[in-house]
């Protein structure tokens, strides 16, 4: 099997891995949450935000989210219109993604396309609408320093990555808010790494899969050899884990301690990210 057909399958298994852990019976049954129609097909398209937002329906109803669920989702869904429409645009874009990386990025795009959706229909008439987007990062210039995204392909997965690492560490930064309102805190906690997957294969699809630094599956340190993207890994040389510096109880290097763990970002340092981005 070719190294893009073991990215692809990586990314499309994903739907097991979430229905064993996040609504096994047991679960179920203990915890009270329907196993519904809505979790169940958000659970088949393997997503961060729409399973957390069909959970949030199950356990709230349509129109009874609470503030701050409401707030958490419509944030995720900002995320998910950036990105799906990044994807839509780099599939649909002529000449740009070659033949034998096209269904990582299709697998990728359908998963982006779904989360709008759910998170659309979760949210209802308080879902914020689409903003207009400006994917060269001049804020509607369109020449930003990313002008050639959609005709050169190594700025289009440079950007990708960018995109991916900041989703990952925004999601990991909403677990406190949620943390009252415990099935949603379950579904996002449980497939964080889920969306994590994205952003691995397409570290490593950057390294042609050779997993050699910095385009390995996981963030060293801070580094980044995006230019412009250094907010995008700030905090990530942290080695501190609840209180304590996780070099004194271990003998591997400070650098591998910082590839163990991912740094959550706040909404705000995710949203100054992704403005330059929006018109």
């Amino acid at each position: 099997m070719s190294k893009q057909s073991d990215a692809v399958s990586a990314l499309t298994v994903i739907d097991a891995d979430v229905a064993a852990h996040l609504v096994s019976r047991r679960h179920a049954i203990t915890k009270g949450v329907t196993t519904s129609g809505l979790v169940m097909a958000g659970l088949r398209i393997g997503t961060v935000p729409a399973a957390l937002a069909a959970l949030a329906t199950d356990a709230y109803g349509q129109g009874r989210l609470p503030t701050v669920v409401s707030g958490v989702l419509n944030f995720a869904l900002r995320l998910e219109y950036l990105e799906a429409e990044f994807y839509n645009l780099g599939v649909a874009a002529p000449n740009l993604i070659p033949q034998a990386d096209r269904q990582i990025f299709t697998t990728i795009q359908a998963h982006e396309n779904a989360h709008v959706q759910y998170l659309r229909d979760t949210l209802g008439t308080a879902a914020r609408p689409k903003p207009v987007f400006d994917f060269t990062a001049g804020n509607g210039a369109g020449n930003g320093p990313f002008a050639d995204v959609f005709t050169n392909y190594n700025t289009f997965k440079a950007v990708a990555q960018a995109f991916e690492d900041t989703g990952v560490r925004a999601y990991k930064g909403q677990a406190p808010a949620l943390q009252p309102y415990k099935d949603v805190l379950q579904a996002a906690l449980t497939i964080h790494s889920v969306e994590a997957r994205h952003a691995a294969e397409i570290r490593r699809l950057r390294g042609n899969f050779a997993d050699n630094e910095p385009n390995e599956g996981w963030i060293t340190n801070a580094d980044t050899d995006i230019t412009g993207t250094a907010a995008v890994y700030a905090g990530e040389a942290n080695t501190t884990q609840l209180g304590l510096n996780v070099t004194t109880v271990t003998s591997v290097s400070a650098k591998e301690v910082t590839e163990a763990f991912d740094e959550p970002l706040t909404m705000a340092a995710v949203l100054a990210i992704i403005d330059p981005f929006i018109v």
